[in-house]
């Protein structure tokens, strides 16, 4: 039994999870973890991760009555991990994994990518996390794929390992060139050229949450007399505060919320060809790998739009792949509910140290 520490780490806002954690009685059984004391703080607030896990040990042996003996700790990052360094894109941290283990006297350190945090958190959800979109039996001996649209559009895989356990391995998938289907899809793309002067656009711009707003632009731009007033005032907003660090409208949000409430028909389109093209990509993904291990929809938007992934149009994207569409129906395809997922799967890569 052991003491581990894990960590969501992000541009915003860092989330700090202290787990006792038992291995499992066989290799392939994941370890047995339970919650110790877990705490959310402003990353802005802190020059470096030290002085925060510090002021997080302190609390947490407050808490518990006694200091815990922290072995090992894994840190799931917002932003690119080398050689496990990472310079975070939007904090001014600066972070090493052995300076880590040197100041804070914790055996074994590990950076992960957030998103590769999120390919181990997905092997230790419980049913009541997910929701099925198309059930299959899962081969444990097959890959597992992991595709998340939020801020950006995340991708990754899990291949399993002789000993029963899996590794997980990043993706930059979601910056492959975007391919339409449609003509309409067509016509978003050379409006996202024209308008942002690009040589190429990536799937990203439009599966992600930057994505929607994008949709919505050129959806608007084509009927603006469709827009209703109060999404338009929202548009206003929003556009005039491009480029600022403290908005006040969430775009993306506000359209997701009209299109469910079926209040607004500009919202409605805008999420219906975002949720096409994320099954789309989803089906891409997984003629790349066959992941008969499952695929896994993470990210905050599935999520946060589980009545509008379940209307069809996702599923039917994904399968849309001519004769290659046999096997995909093979695909166990999941939706992930819990919004910790990353932070599970760094506590269970801290036990793999």
């Amino acid at each position: 039994m052991s003491v581990l520490l894990a960590g969501d780490i992000g541009g915003t806002k860092t989330i700090l999870h202290l787990v006792q954690s038992e291995a499992g009685e066989a290799p392939h059984m994941l370890p047995a973890q339970t919650t110790l004391y877990e705490q959310t703080y402003v990353s802005r607030e802190f020059p470096d991760l030290v002085p925060m896990v510090r002021k997080f040990t302190a609390a947490a042996a407050a808490q518990l009555g006694y200091a815990p003996a922290i072995e090992k700790a894994c840190f799931g990052i917002a932003g690119p991990v080398a050689n496990n360094t990472s310079k975070l894109t939007n904090l001014i941290w600066s972070l090493a994994a052995d300076r880590l283990e040197r100041e804070l006297s914790i055996q074994k350190v590990s950076l992960i990518n957030d998103f590769v945090a999120v390919g181990y958190g997905v092997l230790g959800l419980a049913p009541e996390d997910l929701h099925t979109l198309q059930p299959a039996s899962a081969d444990p001996h097959a890959p597992i794929a992991v595709i998340g649209a939020g801020t950006g559009l995340g991708q990754g895989f899990a291949i399993p390992q002789p000993n029963g356990q899996y590794h997980v391995y990043g993706s930059e998938g979601g910056h492959v060139d975007f391919a339409p289907r449609s003509a309409l899809e067509f016509q978003l793309l050379r409006y996202l050229i024209e308008k942002y002067s690009l040589d190429r656009v990536s799937v990203e711009r439009v599966v992600s949450g930057q994505g929607i707003a994008a949709i919505y632009q050129f959806l608007r731009d084509r009927e603006v007399s469709e827009e209703s007033p109060a999404v338009a005032e929202s548009f206003k907003t929003w556009e005039h505060e491009i480029g600022r660090r403290d908005k006040t409208v969430d775009l993306a949000a506000v359209i997701s919320k009209a299109a469910q409430e079926g209040t607004d028909y500009l919202c409605q389109e805008t999420m219906r060809l975002f949720i096409e093209a994320y099954g789309a990509e989803a089906g891409n993904l997984a003629l790349k790998l066959l992941p008969y291990g499952g695929l896994y929809i993470a990210g905050g938007i599935a999520a946060k739009n589980l009545a509008l992934m379940q209307t069809g149009g996702f599923m039917e994207a994904f399968l849309h792949k001519g004769r290659m569409s046999t096997l995909l129906e093979k695909v166990p395809v999941h939706i992930v509910l819990n919004s910790q997922v990353g932070l599970i799967g760094s506590a269970l890569c801290a036990a793999q140290l």
